[in-house]
């Protein structure tokens, strides 16, 4: 989308309150965003985690809890050190890999979100920086208005 630039001095009040709205509902889209690609890094990085204790070496017999659906469980115990596991690869779909090869899947995710984490938060910091300049320019105006009202 091109974007041109406009002398935010040259609108009225109206105008710039519009653009106001307009980076704020942009802002606010950005935000939530930023806030749900953080919580999916999070669960990569818990699933990267469990992973990891399960392939501990001497915890066999170690007892779990082993989900049968999303709210209900049952006691297990770990009869070995697993050699695969099935991982959830997005919209429903699991896929059995060996553990090397599922702690690789879960730190390529992990980073793959930390960039788009970091792209988010550039385009938040500017995004926050135009909509701290065109407030300045609203509450210069009001202010101009009211000193030639008076």
């Amino acid at each position: 989308m091109d974007q041109k630039e406009v002398d935010l001095e040259s609108l009225s009040i109206q105008q710039l309150d519009e653009i106001r709205k307009q980076i704020e509902l942009e802002l606010n889209h950005l935000t939530n965003s930023f806030t749900k690609l953080k919580q999916a890094q999070f669960k990569f990085q818990e699933c990267k985690n469990s992973i990891c204790l399960l392939s501990k070496e001497g915890d066999e017999n170690k007892e779990m809890l082993v989900p049968l659906t999303s709210s209900l469980y049952v006691s297990g115990i770990l009869a070995s050190k697993p050699e695969k596991v099935m991982i959830d690869i997005g919209t429903g779909y699991y896929v059995e890999k060996t553990i090397e090869e599922a702690i690789k899947f879960y730190e390529e995710r992990v980073k793959y979100l930390n960039t788009n984490l970091k792209d988010i938060e550039g385009y938040v910091n500017s995004k926050s920086s135009s909509l701290k300049v065109v407030i300045d320019v609203i509450q210069e105006k009001i202010k101009n208005s009211e000193i030639s009202v008076d």
